[in-house]
């Protein structure tokens, strides 16, 4: 199976973030995002399956459009197809782009997330587990260790995120819990809002969350803090420092020193 190189993941990230950034100086807020030019680019940067994009707007490209084959092409998992937006919303919450950060009530022992995603860990990758789709989850064992992936996700997102989304993907005053935002937003879309950016400022709301494509200490862990936030939102991980984790594999490390060696 290929595995995309970090080179070409970083200069995926940085080309999606710079895209953002003189889309925002060009553009207002009703103009399609970036990653219409490169959804792919998000998810292949990731090593995993195709992208989508946030469904903004009238103009909101269908995934196979915006470069979702080349993204299944390079990084060798062609097995997931993200949920399409529809009439220009989100495809979570149909709102128009603003993804609930509201808690989710799922059933005792339910697998699958409001937006689509089954949790049940099918095989290891790199270190990292997936589901049958292709897209990045958690393994917990019985006596609670926690797969290195997901406990290397707690200290990525305590590192980078938690400054504005607060302690444990609880959330803050100004930012979202993102711990609930993942149940349903779709998981490329998340890719898509870390790598560019995301701008939402009106009445209702301000906020403006800056792009992190080409920061090497979030892009390259993107799956992690993902399947960390997932194990968070479905309470199958606690709040705190994951008391057991599972050892550090080769293959995590040899991707990860090629992805910060870059």
């Amino acid at each position: 199976m290929k595995v995309i190189t970090s080179l070409g993941a970083l200069i995926l990230g940085a080309s999606l973030a710079g895209a953002a950034i003189a889309q925002t100086a060009a553009t207002d807020a009703t103009t399609p995002p970036p990653a219409q030019a490169g959804a792919g680019a998000a998810a292949a940067t990731s090593g995993n399956a195709t992208a989508t994009t946030t469904g903004t707007g009238t103009g909101a490209v269908d995934p196979a459009q915006a470069g979702a084959g080349a993204a299944a092409a390079t990084s060798g998992n062609a097995q997931a197809a993200a949920p399409a937006a529809q009439d220009g919303k989100d495809a979570a919450t149909g709102n128009g782009g603003t993804v609930s950060d509201k808690p989710v009530d799922l059933a005792k022992g339910a697998t699958t997330l409001p937006n689509g995603m089954d949790i049940t860990p099918d095989y290891e990758e790199n270190g990292r587990w997936f589901n049958a789709d292709g897209i990045p989850t958690f393994k917990i064992a019985e006596d609670g260790t926690v797969d290195f992936a997901t406990f290397n996700g707690y200290r990525r997102y305590t590192s980078n995120c938690m400054v504005c989304h607060g302690p444990d993907g609880e959330g803050s005053t100004y930012a979202p819990a993102l711990k609930n935002s993942v149940l349903r937003l779709d998981y490329y879309q998340f890719q898509q809002i870390v790598a560019s950016g995301k701008k939402q400022v009106n009445t209702a709301q301000n906020q403006v969350m800056p792009a992190f494509g080409t920061n090497k200490n979030v892009w390259c862990y993107v799956d992690d803090i993902w399947a960390y936030l997932v194990a968070r939102g479905t309470d199958e991980l606690p709040r705190g420092r994951p008391a057991k984790k599972g050892p550090k594999s080769e293959a995590f490390t040899a991707q990860e020193d090629s992805c910060m060696s870059m």
